[in-house]
């Protein structure tokens, strides 16, 4: 597979591999600008990813220590894994929208035995089995007694504000604000003539909120500290509609290949979660925890075939969509419940 693909008018990408995960590689987008060229994303954390990044770099004739700055889509490790390397390197500036740098600072300063703790009490909340909170339990345990370090992603130094363009020189690079993915996601419109002259508006850089075959993970995010009651899926399809409105003549994702046709896909998506709450709907006529939900939701391979940690996963997939329901007035919790049931209206 060809490592860097020339989209023209100086944006290039580079196939940053992502170790054993399905989606393969990340696409770090390469922008050049008067004062340097500009990272769109980074990739994981590892040494053949960094090496990757690297040899993608110098067939794009650069090096390292030139990258003028990083743009972050989003704050998870196949996109921002390797900024604090590129900065180290280089000097460049790293930005991120605000809500992402909160959830970076708070992965840096919370304790290891806390997260798993929270972790672990929404796990048995969400009605997960004794014997699957148990791992859980028994990997917080591991963890201290091992004194492994804590993952401490590099923090941002600049914000992305959206709404505003960033100070890139000599190109027009606007944020957009697409929570769902993550509560701080955000698209980067550059509001350029297509190189090609497509029609529609410019190009996309998309991140993981518009992929032209998968759908992105819509789970919860949520901080040990604050009782809000997010609607991370409400949130992802509202931003679904903003982006097809802006009908750009190309999409640039973080995975998978460009494409065309934003609004096209933008109504496969909305149908598909659609489908999906209906369906949910349904094994709500009787009342169910989020984790039952979850086994009986359909994924890509049966319910006894998903890994430990893609259950997770899984699961603050499930609550997503049934809180959605929920402040749709098409689902409620069924009062007293514990762990807490939910049942369709």
């Amino acid at each position: 597979m060809t490592q860097v693909t020339d989209h023209g008018g100086g944006v290039r990408s580079i196939r940053v591999p992502i170790p054993d995960n399905p989606l393969g590689t990340t696409l770090v987008h390469l922008v050049d600008t008067d004062l340097g060229p500009v990272l769109i994303d980074t990739g994981w954390d590892d040494p053949a990813s960094w090496d990757a990044l690297a040899a993608g770099l110098t067939a794009c004739g650069v090096s390292v220590a030139e990258v003028h700055g990083v743009v972050i889509t989003h704050h998870h490790p196949d996109h921002h894994g390797l900024s604090g390397k590129v900065r180290e390197a280089s000097g460049a500036w790293i930005a991120m929208h605000a809500l992402d740098t909160a959830i970076v600072r708070r992965t840096r300063e919370n304790q290891p035995d806390r997260w798993f703790s929270y972790m672990a009490d929404k796990l048995a909340s969400s009605g997960a089995p004794e014997e699957h909170v148990a791992l859980l339990r028994a990997a917080r345990t591991a963890r201290l007694s091992t004194g492994l370090p804590a993952f401490a992603p590099a923090l941002p130094d600049r914000e992305i504000v959206p709404g505003e363009l960033l100070d890139l020189a000599g190109r027009r690079l606007r944020a957009i604000w697409t929570p769902g993915h993550t509560p701080g996601h955000v698209c980067l419109h550059l509001e350029e003539t297509h190189p090609a002259a497509l029609p529609g508006n410019g190009r996309l850089f998309s991140g993981d909120h518009l992929l032209p075959k998968i759908t992105p993970h819509i789970g919860l995010y949520e901080d040990p500290d604050d009782a809000t009651v997010a609607d991370p899926l409400g949130d992802y399809l509202d931003a679904l509609e903003r982006v097809g409105r802006l009908n750009p003549a190309e999409v640039l994702p973080a995975h998978q290949h460009a494409f065309t046709d934003a609004p096209g896909r933008v109504r496969e998506l909305l149908a598909h979660h659609e489908d999906r709450l209906t369906g949910l709907l349904a094994l709500l006529s009787t009342p169910l925890t989020s984790w039952q939900l979850a086994e009986r939701m359909e994924w890509n391979r049966p319910w006894d075939q998903i890994p430990f940690t893609s259950r997770n996963i899984a699961v603050s997939e499930a609550e997503a969509h049934v809180r959605r329901l929920v402040k749709l007035g098409r689902a409620e919790a069924v009062t007293g419940s514990d762990p807490v049931t939910y049942v369709a209206l």
